[in-house]
């Protein structure tokens, strides 16, 4: 069953909320997946996996598949990460060279993706 959609008049206010600092954990958690929701309808696909745990995966960027296991493709960071990449605080090159962006695979990258528009 697919996940219902966020509603860009709930997930905008939670994004801006959650960026501003101190926003509570249910609101992080409707920013993060409001801006996963918005990368996975900008880059469509199942090549790389982006995950912002305990909040959230999405699977996108077109390309080869995978179907069982780990996928070979990973990008994973923390929430405050996630905001701060999604909403242009710093680059993916930033976060990468910093450590706070896991990406392990020859296509896990999201140069060009971020920043999101919300």
């Amino acid at each position: 069953m697919a996940r219902a959609k966020i509603a860009d008049d709930v997930g905008g206010p939670a994004v801006r909320a959650a960026v501003a600092g101190g926003a509570p954990r249910d609101t992080t958690a409707t920013a993060v997946r409001y801006l996963l929701q918005l990368l996975a309808e900008r880059a469509p696909g199942n090549t790389v996996e982006v995950r912002v745990p305990p909040f959230g995966a999405v699977q996108c960027i077109p390309g080869p598949r995978h179907t069982r296991g780990t996928p070979p493709n990973v990008v994973e960071m923390d929430a405050a990460t996630w905001l701060g990449l999604a909403s242009g605080s710093f680059t993916w090159e930033e976060g990468v060279a910093s450590g706070a962006v896991h990406a392990s695979g020859q296509r896990a990258s999201l140069e060009g993706l971020v920043p999101l528009r919300y």
